[in-house]
């Protein structure tokens, strides 16, 4: 498993990140643009004092610019599974057997339930591995040996309609062997049709391209 999730001090990836944003209230949305870096570094504990390794993001606009610190993040890896743990919230990335149709709750370290939790549209989500050891095209090359993983594809409502009321929940990851993560696509997207309609806050989307690594 960790062949699809290498962890070393030193390891990175470079993404293109679009990221869907949504503005003037809700009313329009915009993909602004970035270059991520996702970094490897020392390895620590987590507070369960398992081993665990801490990776730093950087981000800049292009590549005519110099990195910038963003965020924290840790992976940890057991004998069955691999976590990664952002902004607090802990994912159960890649679960073993890599086999075509395995799936598994990639969300249930997380509170969902809660009537006060941001992120209640994670709940009860499914991850199935697709297309396991085929090929993908991600950007403009073409990598061998990948996983799919469908972590969630919802539509609830009618998207459609804009006098209903709506949501999109929608992600899924490539990773391949020897690099890691190479594509990601999310989005939560809720719409309200009151007042004239609008989409809710805390709706974002994202897409991460790997175009280098080590």
């Amino acid at each position: 498993m960790n062949e699809f999730y290498p962890m070393q001090t030193g390891k990175y990836i470079i993404y293109q990140l679009d990221s869907l944003v949504y503005v003037a209230f809700g009313t329009r949305d915009t993909t602004i643009r970035y270059q991520v870096k996702y970094e490897t570094d020392s390895l620590i504990q987590d507070n369960l004092g398992r081993s665990a390794y801490r990776v730093f993001r950087f981000i800049r606009k292009n590549e005519n610019e110099n990195w910038t610190p963003d965020a924290t993040f840790m992976s940890i890896a057991t004998n069955n599974q691999v976590e990664f743990v952002e902004n607090n919230l802990r994912f159960i990335k890649l679960k073993s057997p890599i086999v075509n149709g395995f799936s598994w709750k990639g969300n249930s370290f997380i509170d969902t339930y809660s009537a006060n939790s941001p992120v209640r549209y994670l709940d009860n989500w499914d991850y199935t591995y697709e297309s396991v050891g085929e090929s993908q095209l991600i950007g403009s090359n073409t990598i061998e040996n990948c996983i799919s993983i469908l972590q969630r594809d919802e539509v609830i409502g009618l998207p459609d309609q804009p006098d209903s009321y709506s949501e999109i929940n929608y992600s899924k990851e490539v990773y391949a062997k020897g690099i890691g993560l190479v594509y990601k696509k999310f989005n939560h997207k809720e719409y309200q049709p009151n007042n004239g309609g609008y989409v809710a806050e805390g709706s974002y989307g994202i897409t991460l391209t790997m175009i280098d690594h080590n």
